[in-house]
């Protein structure tokens, strides 16, 4: 893609961001949204460019670290329910309450009958976030082993990303099969009418940043604004399904 066609295809659809927060500010919009993905999937890259120019008032980014001592004796969800949106505000969370089902399933780092009870309990969690009026949108940003391997790679060499490096870093590679089952079994249990997974292929970031902020206006934003958005190219941006597993537009 050329710089003049992605920075003007960028600009506009900062814009229609800004329009949209501007209306939902003024009618009082609650939205979430939700931003999962394997390591260095681009998920920080576009969580720039959509914030880039909102309101830092209305807007925020929450990224937790692992929990403490007392927030792992609390219901899971408890420490995510107090970052939620008042009216007004767009929350994104990049990752979220699916760590259970992600990072903590493949590393170890809480039981099966936690994992399990997560799978049947966030869907309902999200049934009543989305029925109490707040907006949600969920993304799965994937890529492909060999793309992973040069960013970890990249990322390590760059002296201005080792805030980005990580211990989970190292093991990325070493455990893509189990990350790729849990995705699987992931979006495939927690897919739902009210809380659909969206799926971006992330190997082109510039494509991804675009399709995924112009799915983002034409899903949140007022008529008015999302019609003045094209529709994401299918081939980068498409919904979740049994399918996409098994045709190859998730990475295995």
């Amino acid at each position: 893609m050329k710089e003049e066609t992605y920075e003007a295809s960028l600009e506009a659809l900062q814009l229609a961001l800004v329009r949209t927060q501007a209306a939902a500010t003024a009618s009082g919009e609650r939205i979430v949204v939700v931003l999962e993905g394997r390591d260095a999937a681009g998920k920080d890259g576009v969580i720039k460019r959509i914030t880039e120019h909102l309101s830092t008032r209305a807007t925020r980014v929450i990224s937790l670290p692992k929990p403490s001592d007392r927030e792992t004796s609390q219901w899971w969800f408890q420490r995510y329910v107090a970052h939620l949106p008042a009216a007004g505000e767009l929350v994104i969370f990049n990752r979220s309450w699916y760590n259970r089902a992600g990072v903590e399933r493949v590393m170890g780092f809480s039981s099966a009958e936690q994992q399990a009870q997560f799978l049947c309990d966030a869907p309902v969690f999200e049934q009543m976030l989305v029925e109490s009026g707040l907006k949600l949108v969920k993304y799965w940003l994937d890529i492909s082993k060999a793309e992973q391997a040069q960013r970890l790679e990249a990322r390590r060499k760059d002296p201005l990303k080792q805030l980005k490096v990580s211990d989970m870093d190292a093991v990325a590679q070493t455990k893509w099969d189990g990350y790729s089952a849990a995705r699987d079994e992931m979006l495939t249990r927690t897919h739902t009418p009210f809380a659909p997974w969206t799926c971006v292929q992330a190997d082109h970031k510039r494509r991804a940043r675009l399709a995924l902020m112009a799915h983002l206006v034409r899903t949140v934003g007022p008529k008015k604004i999302a019609a003045g958005v094209e529709a994401p190219d299918e081939k980068v941006l498409f919904p979740f399904g049994p399918d996409v597993i098994t045709d190859g537009r998730l990475a295995k």
